[in-house]
């Protein structure tokens, strides 16, 4: 018998959190930032499939449990960040009482919906990258983005005026542009990982067209590369952009381009054949990408090689 699928428990507001946590009530409705050694794990139950309804960037070291993002286990042994965003869900098993350094800051929508960053905060890609895709920080960064949540924190604790949303606002506008800045350096200074991760990339899409794949299964697509490599599609695309100056879907083209180039000029397969072997639906479509990318129609690309 199939298992029922139990919808996750959804935590509505940032003063329904700080109750969960058995922490005083908020500073501001619509924003807190929580000291991780202050936290008590209540009603463990709500812990194991949740989700909520606000932004939370986390920065953390260490671990008090099991923790899940979406499909995916994550170690906290490491100092880093991560970002998540309205309607994610999260699993926290085996909580235990070990010692954990770092900030939580939560903030509703509300609270950015009349500034630019509430327009803009969807260009933010580490929002919808995986957890498995946390910030790694150095020693000075960690310094950094902690000065500016002590800072936050300290704004919150003031008497709210005329001003206090548009200072919060810029403090957490800042943090981003700062987390920003520390995702595109990491993307540099992690270059072996990322070498690595472009070899396994070019060696899946060899596969793909070599093995008959695509005539099977038709062109590979943004996620099943994501899927195979097990990271997030907007990640992988930011660090091919940051890597080698393409998008995903353009790196897909290249490959599937030579490999056509190479069918043309080694084989006796007409256009159609050679069309549907790389998994195109309507030759025309293979056509039409093959003179767009090289200036020339496959039919003269193989007579310029006769």
């Amino acid at each position: 018998m199939k298992k029922a699928y139990s919808e996750p428990y959804i935590i509505k507001s940032i003063s329904e959190l700080h109750r969960l946590f058995a922490l005083p009530k908020p500073d501001h409705p619509l924003v807190s930032v929580i000291d991780f050694k202050l936290l008590s794990y209540q009603h463990s139950d709500i812990w194991k499939h949740f989700t909520n309804d606000f932004y939370c960037i986390v920065l953390k070291k260490g671990s008090n449990g099991n923790f899940k993002y979406g499909l995916k286990d994550y170690d906290f042994a490491e100092g880093m960040m991560t970002f998540t965003k309205p309607g994610q869900i999260f699993s926290v098993t085996s909580i235990k009482d070990n010692p954990v350094k770092g900030y939580m800051l939560v903030f509703k929508a509300e609270l950015i919906r009349s500034y630019p960053l509430g327009k803009n905060i969807d260009q933010y890609g580490f929002f919808s990258y995986s957890i498995a895709e946390a910030l790694h920080l150095s020693e000075k960064e960690n310094i950094a983005i902690s000065s500016l949540l002590k800072q936050l924190q300290h704004e919150l604790k003031n008497n709210i005026d005329h001003y206090s949303q548009d200072v919060i606002v810029s403090h957490i506008d800042l943090l981003l542009n700062y987390s920003n800045r520390f995702y595109n350096r990491q993307f540099i200074t992690r270059k072996s990982v990322n070498n690595d991760i472009l070899a396994r990339l070019e060696q899946i899409l060899k596969d793909y067209f070599n093995n008959e794949h695509a005539l099977n299964q038709g062109l590979p697509t943004v996620q099943f590369l994501a899927d195979e490599l097990h990271l997030s599609p907007d990640y992988m695309t930011d660090l091919l952009r940051k890597t080698i100056g393409q998008n995903t879907q353009q790196y897909i083209h290249e490959h599937l381009i030579e490999k056509a180039k190479e069918l043309l000029t080694i084989s006796s397969l007409t256009i159609t054949e050679i069309a549907y072997q790389l998994g195109f639906e309507y030759p025309q479509s293979f056509s039409k990408l093959f003179k767009r990318s090289t200036k020339q129609t496959p039919l003269e690309f193989r007579k310029s090689f006769n």
